[in-house]
């Protein structure tokens, strides 16, 4: 039952967003702005030993893609709250579980074919990366995905407004996009830097996908990024179907 109920709502929901192709393609420009225009900027710098600045850039972009396509997901579920979609599923006996697992596979669904191709860009323009962690680069992403949707969708429908909405959820992504180490890796800031950073989880995913485009899967930072990136998605999701059975979605 939990399975039927997720495909409808993620059928009618990928529907939704396979009409609007405008959407898809300006979700992805911004992570193919800084890979054209940054990305040269760090050919030959050095990088701390983390790889070429392609194998340094593009996992961070990759989850940069998630943190700020995931994020802003509840805004549709704010403006379906304001047309009454909510209210009429809440009458139907679809499990609350799945309305929340079919938009967050959308969404899911969606930054996964946006990753590739920036990838496949990224290819283009130079990196070289073997194809397992791309592979793994992509689960990371998948995860990511998953939690940032989950928590998204959570607020959307805790707050009455897109203009409460925007505000907190701009106070999350561009903290953990700064001290996560997106742009760069965070072994070049200063040491106070360094540890503050420790304190955002996208950190950790950040440095196992870079450990994983370098070829090293069994790393000290692979188990720590993959143990905060399930613990994080499982967390998420738990909160974000509560919300979901509360709200009476």
């Amino acid at each position: 039952m939990l399975f039927k109920d997720t495909a409808l709502v993620y059928g009618r929901c990928l529907r939704q967003s396979l009409r609007s192709g405008v959407a898809l393609f300006f979700g992805v420009l911004t992570p193919l702005l800084y890979l054209f225009f940054f990305g040269p900027l760090l050919t030959g710098l050095p990088l701390g030993g983390q790889g070429s600045s392609w194998q340094v850039l593009v996992p961070g972009l990759l989850l940069q893609l998630a943190l700020f396509g995931a994020l802003f997901a509840g805004f549709s579920i704010i403006l379906e709250k304001a047309q009454g979609v909510v209210e009429r599923m809440r009458v139907t006996p679809v499990s609350r579980l799945a309305l929340l697992l079919g938009r967050v596979l959308r969404d899911t669904t969606v930054l996964l074919f946006q990753a590739v191709l920036l990838v496949l860009a990224a290819l283009a323009m130079g990196l070289r990366a073997p194809l397992g962690g791309i592979l793994v680069g992509f689960g990371f992403v998948a995860l990511l995905a998953v939690a940032l949707a989950s928590l998204s969708y959570a607020l959307g429908l805790t707050v009455a407004t897109p203009q409460e909405f925007a505000p907190l959820v701009n106070g999350v992504a561009m903290p953990s996009m700064l001290l996560s180490g997106l742009m760069l890796p965070m072994s070049l800031a200063p040491a106070w830097l360094e540890a503050l950073s420790h304190v955002v989880p996208l950190r950790y995913l950040v440095d196992a996908v870079r450990d994983a485009y370098a070829g090293s899967y069994t790393s000290p930072h692979m188990l720590r990024g993959v143990l905060v990136a399930v613990g994080f998605a499982v967390l998420a999701v738990t909160v974000g179907t509560r919300v979901f059975r509360r709200a009476g979605a």
